[in-house]
């Protein structure tokens, strides 16, 4: 049987800013995604806490997405992730544990520990910015504790509410080794990013499951893997497409971050050599292309990995052809299952 038959696919969302469209658009044109992908079944759908980004909606992470929630009917919906030292845990308790409470069974919370930023607008977000990595456990710990069932020997004196005894499913996200090798010591689930850092990939899904203890939560590991896939009826369409996200990257690169911009048909016209280097090495993971192309990227990536689940991100300008490309991976989904 076809690995991709037997994958669960679900979708990362930053909420894009398309050039020439003002903010607002970008939460409908998410809106429409999401309902698109809720009725083509797909897992769950998540959005990306990132700041001071001009292309990049997504900022006010946990606000979107009851905003996502309220307007679809089945799918999870979560962040991918909320980067944690940004806030106080009791609050992200209390966010969390509002969006479980009008959204039962349906709210998934991500966790990373980066700023999801540059230094200064961490500085703005009250950031400490002494703060060190294996604070990040100590954080988890109490955002953990403010979500579990009280004991009654010990009754707190400060409790998420609402919040509290919901267990609202934690999720650790990473692009290294150190929320990979955290997720397995605690027996969590864990989404590494290769939609940005593929070169990681491999190294931090073997961390992670040879640091695997079993749990409440898990009994075996549960690997999640992000991927930019950009699908369209032809590989050269979609090559075409995937310049909107070669542009967004070599903006990045430049740290000149701009909105969303159309595709172009040459991009040896806005890249030097180096520059074009870097971009393909940054999407060294994405799949673009046909549908054959697109099915046997992903039974690919699948096999290499061996994860339970696909995150897909895609980073494309025109609406209409973003959602054929989640139905297309749909529909693959769904022919290697008929075939199987």
């Amino acid at each position: 049987m076809s690995l991709l038959a037997q994958t669960r696919i679900s979708v990362l969302d930053l909420s894009p800013i398309r050039a020439g469209h003002p903010i607002a658009q970008s939460y409908a044109d998410s809106l429409a995604l999401a309902r698109h992908v809720d009725e083509l079944g797909y897992t769950r759908y998540w959005l990306a806490e990132h700041h001071n980004i001009p292309g990049v909606a997504s900022s006010a992470t946990a606000i979107l997405i009851g905003h996502i929630a309220g307007g679809t009917r089945r799918i999870r919906v979560g962040s991918g992730g909320i980067m944690l030292p940004n806030h106080a845990p009791l609050i992200v308790a209390e966010q969390f544990g509002t969006l479980e409470s009008l959204y039962p069974g349906r709210i998934d919370l991500g966790l990373g520990r980066a700023p999801g930023t540059d230094g200064l607008t961490a500085r703005a977000l009250r950031r400490d910015l002494t703060g060190r990595p294996e604070d990040f456990p100590a954080l988890l710990m109490e955002l953990r504790g403010f979500l579990a069932k009280p004991e009654s020997s010990s009754p707190r004196r400060v409790r998420a509410i609402p919040g509290e005894g919901l267990e609202v499913p934690i999720w650790l996200l990473g692009s290294s080794d150190f929320s990979a090798r955290l997720a397995g010591k605690l027996g969590l689930p864990f989404a590494f990013a290769g939609q940005f850092a593929p070169r990681y990939m491999l190294e931090a899904l073997a961390i992670y499951r040879r640091a695997f203890e079993p749990s409440e939560t898990l009994q075996a590991p549960y690997a999640m893997i992000g991927t930019n896939v950009i699908a369209a009826e032809t590989d050269e369409e979609a090559d075409y497409l995937s310049t909107s996200a070669k542009q967004h990257v070599l903006n990045l690169i430049r740290n000149d971050m701009q909105p969303l911009a159309p595709p172009v048909d040459d991009m040896d016209a806005l890249w030097s050599v180096h520059e074009a280097r870097a971009v393909e090495d940054f999407l060294g993971a994405s799949i673009i292309g046909g549908r054959e192309t697109v099915r046997k990227g992903l039974d690919r990536l699948i096999g290499l990995t061996g994860a339970n689940e696909v995150m897909i991100n895609a980073a494309i300008y025109d609406q209409d052809l973003r959602r054929r490309s989640f139905s297309i991976v749909s529909e693959l989904k769904t022919e290697a299952a008929q075939a199987a």
